[in-house]
């Protein structure tokens, strides 16, 4: 028998483990414009570092979770937190682009593995009854990735260089890793996940709903933000620092969003990812226009921090709701929707802000998110006529 404070302790491990996974993924957002200064590529070129690790995760996600079925969990996610070490200490030591685009694949592989296996473990470390409050314990780390990772990075990264941010996570993943070592127990697979539920699972409208809302809202968001930080120091004219401070504004915003949506969202799902789509529309859309002073940028980011912290909750609420029989292949589901959206988002923004200007990538992204306030509208129509 295992103590329950030894339970909640391998929660936050895990959640420590998604954390840094989130932080790895988005970090170079806050490093856009240092890296791509350093290897002299372009900052739609540079944005290949988000879309590598989100075309990974996708595939990774199903090709892992039914590859490794059988194989004990704990030994899983040691093994890719391994592998995330050495992706940030290869990133820190990378000598051209191509290095670092690899460490960007490794990234993906991770992602893909780690949460597919990880988002579903609470109920096997604590008592079922408190399963629902270590489920939302595991999944706070994301939130917290915008709000202390990418800041904390980015503030690294001005004070001491990129490749030190990377050094910093490396030495942060071998601490996890060591902590998912000593902490989890014994994790034999419970059932296994076969590519027949996957594919069975797409023949649910509401599954299918679930994906096209998904595309929609995370193309809009990460075609966008990908580029805030070339936004904010070309557009706004903010330096370093305050580029630094706008992030952690936007992710204290972004942990406020997450526990709002949380609240509303068992009530009233499509209402709640209606909203964050069109508060993403009017951040986005106006910062064009209201981005070019501090205050507006600031205050717009605000916005989109609250709005986007909605977003993964009503994603992942969604495909549970659609799919209560088969709860890690919806969570499979969302993972590689969610990542494989990421990567084309970074890859079309990257090339509207190559071919206009960062600008015209906030219009386009503000667009894309009124055709998913549209999209969530007609899903919802059917629910509330009882269809």
């Amino acid at each position: 028998m295992r103590s329950p404070l030894i339970g909640w302790l391998a929660v936050v491990s895990v959640m420590l483990g998604i954390f840094s996974i989130v932080t790895a993924e988005i970090l170079p957002i806050g490093l856009l414009t240092s890296i791509g200064s350093d290897f002299e590529i372009s900052d739609g070129a540079a944005g290949l570092m988000m879309t590598m690790p989100g075309i990974l995760a996708a595939v990774a996600a199903p090709a892992v979770t039914v590859a490794t079925g059988r194989l004990d969990r704990r030994f899983m996610l040691c093994a890719l937190m391994l592998l995330l070490a050495v992706a940030n200490f290869l990133a820190a030591a990378a000598t051209s682009y191509g290095v670092m685009v690899v460490s960007r694949v490794l990234v993906g592989l991770v992602i893909g593995g780690f949460w597919s296996i990880g988002a579903g473990l609470a109920a096997r470390l604590v008592r079922p009854a408190h399963a629902g409050t270590a489920t939302a314990v595991i999944f706070s780390a994301v939130p917290l990735g915008s709000v202390l990772g990418v800041p904390a990075g980015t503030l690294v990264g001005h004070l001491a260089g990129w490749r030190a941010t990377f050094v910093i996570m490396g030495v942060l993943t071998v601490a996890i890793l060591v902590a998912l070592a000593v902490l989890l127990p014994p994790l034999p697979a419970e059932h296994v996940t076969r590519l027949s539920v996957l594919t069975g699972l797409l023949r649910d409208s509401g599954v299918r709903a679930g994906l096209v809302l998904t595309f929609l809202v995370v193309l809009a968001h990460f075609g966008t933000y990908t580029y805030v930080t070339p936004f904010l120091q070309q557009v706004t004219g903010a330096g370093p620092g305050v580029v630094t401070a706008f992030l952690l504004v936007y992710g204290v915003a972004g942990i406020a969003g997450n526990f709002v949506a949380g609240a509303t969202a068992r009530r009233a799902l499509g209402a709640t990812f209606a909203v964050s789509g069109g508060l993403i529309a009017c951040a986005t859309l106006l910062l064009p226009l209201l981005g070019t002073s501090h205050l507006g940028a600031l205050a717009l980011l605000v916005v989109w921090g609250l709005a986007y912290g909605a977003v993964p909750v009503c994603s992942q609420t969604w495909f549970a709701a659609s799919a209560p029989h088969a709860t890690e292949a919806a969570t499979i589901m969302f993972t590689s929707s969610f990542q494989a959206t990421i990567a084309v988002g970074a890859l079309l923004g990257g090339v509207v802000v190559d071919a206009a200007s960062p600008s015209a990538v906030m219009t386009f992204g503000g667009a894309v998110a009124v055709l998913m306030v549209l999209c969530a509208w007609a899903a919802a129509r059917p629910r509330r006529e009882g269809i």
